[in-house]
């Protein structure tokens, strides 16, 4: 772990900032945010760049700020990377349906550069086939494509409301503009619209109906 402290000494000394100086400007943080936990004395400043003391999370972020970091490269010297984020949200199911909002603050993706040449969309396969590249892609070249009228949500592994519809453990999209019931006849349950609904209980996933 000694490693991440000579990378934080050497922007130190790339800035031409001294141990007090780091002090001094923790100080304003620490005082601006009326909490001490922002405050990096010398002392402290020393064991993170030379014993391989973690720095606490105000401390992180006190250092981001000092030597003009992101924050979340700080944290991938000491094997944290927020990117990884997506691949990981599959270790932990909840049981209960619910909103997914884990990857807002994601600065990176990787998405489909180029479609497997040999797939056939006639045919039902993996994902994972139909591409024979992805690409690393910051998040701001997205924003064009983004929309404010969607929403995601996880429908939780044990929740059989709308199955064989919806199956646990299935991600959705939902149209915040569509808030209103659809009043229709549909000639099967799979044609009609899906609701996803938040109570004081967690979500639901249900159909509605006016009544007759």
């Amino acid at each position: 772990m000694l490693a991440p402290g000579r990378n934080l000494r050497a922007i130190r000394g790339k800035l031409g900032l001294s141990m007090r100086d780091v002090e001094n400007s923790s100080a304003r943080i620490a005082e601006k945010y009326s909490n001490q936990e922002f405050f990096i004395p010398p002392s402290r400043l020393s064991d993170i760049e030379t014993k391989g003391v973690v720095p606490n999370i105000y401390r992180f972020y006190t250092l981001s700020v000092i030597y003009r970091r992101d924050l979340r490269e700080l944290l991938t010297w000491y094997g944290i990377d927020l990117n990884k984020a997506p691949a990981d949200l599959g270790l932990v199911s909840p049981p209960k349906s619910h909103l997914w909002n884990g990857l807002a603050s994601l600065c990176r993706v990787r998405i489909p550069e180029h479609p497997d040449p040999v797939f056939d969309d006639r045919h039902a396969t993996s994902f994972r086939r139909m591409v024979e590249q992805w690409g690393l892609v910051p998040l701001a070249y997205l924003a064009p494509f983004a929309n404010d009228d969607f929403t995601y949500g996880h429908i939780g592994t044990e929740d059989f409301t709308m199955f064989p519809i919806l199956l646990p453990g299935s991600f959705v999209q939902v149209d915040e503009s569509k808030n209103a019931v659809v009043e229709e006849s549909w000639r099967s349950e799979y044609e009609r619209p899906v609701y996803f609904v938040e109570t004081r209980d967690g979500h639901r996933r249900t159909y509605l109906e006016y009544p007759e």
